[in-house]
């Protein structure tokens, strides 16, 4: 019975063991902690990079609107003129009338000295042809001589004396026909003289405005500044449109009535001539 009790617990111990030893030797399995903490981190770089690409792409810049749209201009002459400063409008306005008035002088002043010269050509044919002073044709030096014929009538063997108050009286019809002829041309020379920088005037203020304009829009854009600089230009050129004709036509007056005079200045010696003829024949 004691060998038995012995016996027993030895035999059943190898069967422990072997039942023990898988278990013990088994590998452990892995640790489900470490699994759920690195998923996140895992999947949160893709995650990250999904919603960067399927984010909307920026919209691309507006374009620049034309330069029409940005400053709606009409930079004709007229529209020039509506859009200048009102100072700048009203020389322009007085530039234009100058220039109307020059052309009207012109205009007139040159059928005036075309008549006035073919009737003096006339005359003075005719009064070389006369043979005395009392057929000649009627005219303003004719009358003067006349007159003062008559005036030194009662005179005694005064003939020089009588030659030079006529030629005295012929003299000044002389000067007042030149300044007749050049009455009118005294506006072209003021006009000459001064539409310049009557323009210059209208160019310093328009451009000055321009500058003010650049210092409230805070911009130097040229299609900014343009038209005001245009509009302020506009009134250099009126000026001189109205200066330079009035000057050329002044000068080309200036000849015509200096030829004029010269013509009746031979209308007046022939008169001159009959005077003396008359008065040797007494």
């Amino acid at each position: 019975m004691l060998l038995r009790r012995l016996l027993i617990p030895l035999l059943m111990f190898p069967s422990l063991a072997w039942a023990q030893a898988p278990a013990a030797t088994e590998p452990a399995p892995p640790a489900e902690s470490t699994a759920p903490a690195t998923l996140p981190a895992s999947t949160s770089a893709p995650d990250a990079a999904a919603s960067t690409d399927a984010a909307p792409p920026p919209a691309p810049p507006a374009a620049a609107a034309p330069s029409q749209a940005v400053l709606p201009k009409d930079l004709s002459v007229w529209g020039m003129f509506l859009a200048a400063d009102w100072v700048v409008q009203g020389v322009m306005i007085g530039l234009v009338v100058a220039s109307v008035l020059t052309w009207t002088v012109f205009v007139a002043k040159t059928l005036e000295l075309a008549m006035a010269v073919r009737r003096q050509r006339r005359l003075l044919v005719a009064l070389d042809s006369a043979p005395s002073l009392d057929k000649a044709p009627a005219s303003d030096l004719v009358t003067a001589a006349q007159a003062e014929q008559r005036l030194s009538a009662d005179t005694v063997d005064d003939r020089d004396g009588v030659k030079e108050r006529v030629a005295s009286r012929l003299e000044r019809l002389e000067a007042a026909t030149g300044r007749r002829m050049l009455k009118g041309t005294g506006v072209l020379a003021t006009i000459g003289s001064t539409a310049p920088f009557v323009g210059l005037f209208g160019t310093v203020w328009g451009i000055m405005n321009s500058f003010i304009g650049i210092s409230r829009s805070q911009t130097t854009n040229l299609a900014v500044v343009a038209p005001g600089i245009a509009e302020a230009l506009l009134a250099t050129a009126l000026g001189l449109a109205a200066a330079i004709p009035a000057v050329v036509i002044y000068n080309h007056f200036s000849r015509r009535v200096s030829a004029y005079r010269a013509l009746v200045g031979d209308t007046s010696a022939a008169v001159l001539r009959l005077v003396s003829r008359d008065l040797g024949r007494r």
